[in-house]
């Protein structure tokens, strides 16, 4: 009766579709077993409905909490709801390693399901982050019985979000480790340790050497983290059996992606959305104002996906049901909002803003002047601040102006618009740089300077350097190519642009020690002076992709 309570209460909150039955069956810790004998522990939520399909959602944060609602929620909206711990988690047995038995027990899975009396021969898969991970785990071998899938804030690989830009997201896997090793701890243990603000995991973000890092935060050695600091090089054979992307051409199931500008996958997801389009498929993408595991997201995600499966699973829809155009996206800042397209990235001119002297960001092109620099400490590392992070609570776009303060952050800042400037798709910065320095991180922010001078981050990304991918010229020059997140942003008539340049984003990223250090072992800091370069020879500049009033073929 309560659970009948609550999900009535969330499908008027959420306005969701009516329900078209109230009453679910649940059968919990179904024991399945996979091929080398492993116990994988089940929930089934059955519809008092015949022949209706099935969902699945395979995930390592257990089964109880909010997964029972949203379970509830799509049972009610007429699907066999199956939701099932990864191995290692959730009570399921074996060990939990990362990406290396998802496909498997996936298929074993669907070999259990094929065999319920209640199967259709029709399923779905749902999910965010890791849960999105394993649906591109089965994908490309599931068959036709996969009708539809529902990918959250994640990616086919996470190998690149893991190294952006060949560095290393501390913060980020840091978090996961101790948010995975939580789970095993009594709930009042836990609550203790939120209760105090996470002390373990603050010490460790700063500690050295990284390989420590995972018992300062957890009181254990997490295997996985130690062999991700290890195999961390482009080439690393250690990625291979653990990415998905490259059969991403042998997926036709209908896909529709979810996600929010500051999510830390965006890129990666941005990219599969690209090869599906590549090969013929006709993905849904829907980009909003969220971040990773933010309130927003999974409301948006939840209204999309059952949506979606419903189209696909319950009426055999099209790709993209009635109403929908291809790609939505939300255009943050001042007279935003939705934008229906029919594709991504939508046309644009790819519009060159030079760094100039006096910390002036124009579109004409570099002029002669001489170069800012600064010094970067990694023992008083550059610290980061909101964008795009795991915690939702501190990610997202937030008022710069204190890091900004900082003698090792460089600010470049255009005059105040007098008209409307929208940047919608892809950004990147092209930066020259001579550093006493090979080994040293290039990080570079476009930020929203408001009327009352608070300046709002809006897009960011980091570059590694080290001298074997970026060789000096005859001056000791480096241009360095950054790819910051996409963007859809409308800069108000009044607001400036600003570029910062910074030496790191710590504990977001990992400082870079300045010797060329082992990731994992480093322990000796290093610290050196850069000059940012801004000279017709080296025309230092954020590249912005301006969508021009009128070119938006399907407004909302």
């Amino acid at each position: 009766m309560l659970g009948r309570l609550a999900s009535g209460l969330a499908t008027a909150a959420l306005r969701l579709p009516p329900a078209r039955t109230r009453r679910i069956a649940v059968t919990r810790d179904i024991a399945v077993r996979v091929r080398d004998g492993v116990i994988l522990r089940t929930d089934h939520y059955a519809p008092d409905l015949a022949g209706v399909p099935t969902v699945l959602i395979r995930t390592p944060y257990g089964r109880s909490g909010p997964m029972r609602l949203l379970c509830r929620l799509a049972a009610e909206q007429g699907f066999h709801v199956v939701i099932q711990s990864c191995r290692g988690t959730g009570g399921s047995g074996g060990s939990f390693d990362p990406f290396v038995h998802e496909r498997d027990d996936g298929l074993d899975t669907l070999d259990w399901l094929r065999r319920q009396r209640w199967w259709s021969g029709a399923f779905g898969m749902f999910g965010a982050s890791y849960q999105g991970f394993v649906q591109w785990a089965l994908a490309a071998d599931a068959g036709q019985e996969l009708r539809a899938m529902v990918a959250v804030a994640t990616a086919s690989t996470t190998r690149d979000s893991t190294y952006a830009g060949e560095s290393f997201a501390l913060d980020t896997v840091l978090t996961w480790v101790e948010l995975l090793q939580a789970q095993t701890v009594p709930w009042l243990a836990r609550q203790w340790e939120l209760k105090r603000g996470q002390p373990r995991l603050i010490a460790a973000l700063s500690h050295l050497p990284l390989i420590e890092a995972d018992r300062v935060a957890t009181g254990a050695t997490v295997p996985f983290f130690q062999e991700w600091l290890r195999h961390h090089t482009p080439q690393a054979d250690y990625w291979r059996t653990r990415v998905f992307d490259d059969r991403l051409h042998l997926v036709r199931t209908p896909v529709a992606m979810v996600s929010g500008w500051h999510d830390i996958f965006l890129p990666a997801q941005l990219r599969d959305y690209a090869a599906l389009r590549a090969t013929g498929g006709q993905p849904r993408l829907v980009v909003g104002p969220w971040t990773h595991g933010s309130p927003g997201l999974f409301v948006a995600a939840l209204r999309e996906g059952l949506g979606w499966l419903d189209a696909h699973l319950s009426t055999g829809g099209t790709d993209h049901p009635a109403g929908h155009c291809p790609v939505r996206v939300y255009v943050g800042g001042t007279g935003g909002g939705w934008r229906d397209l029919p594709d991504w990235p939508p046309p644009a001119s790819a519009t060159r803003w030079h760094l100039h002297p006096r910390a002036v960001l124009r579109t004409c092109p570099a002029a002669p002047s001489p170069p800012d620099g600064f010094w970067y400490d990694p023992a008083d590392p550059t610290p980061s601040l909101g964008g795009p992070l795991l915690v939702a609570q501190r990610a997202g776009p937030v008022d710069n102006r204190p890091v900004e303060a900082r003698k090792d952050v460089l600010t470049w800042t255009s005059e105040p618009l007098t008209d409307a400037v929208e940047v919608i798709g892809p950004v990147r910065a092209e930066i020259h740089l001579r550093s006493e320095l090979t080994h040293l991180d290039v990080f570079v922010r476009l930020c929203d300077v408001d009327r009352r001078g608070r300046s709002w981050n809006v897009c960011d990304g980091l570059v590694r350097l080290d001298p074997e991918r970026f060789p000096r010229d005859a001056t000791g020059a480096v241009v360095v190519p950054v790819e910051l997140w996409p963007a859809a942003h409308r800069f108000a008539p009044g607001h400036r642009l600003r570029l910062q340049v910074s030496g790191g984003a710590h504990p977001r990223y990992a400082r870079n020690p300045g010797t060329g250090e082992p990731l994992g072992a480093a322990v000796t800091l290093r610290g050196g002076y850069r000059e940012i370069l801004h000279d017709p020879d080296h025309p230092s500049a954020v590249v912005l992709p301006i969508v021009h009033p009128g070119s938006q073929p399907f407004p909302s």
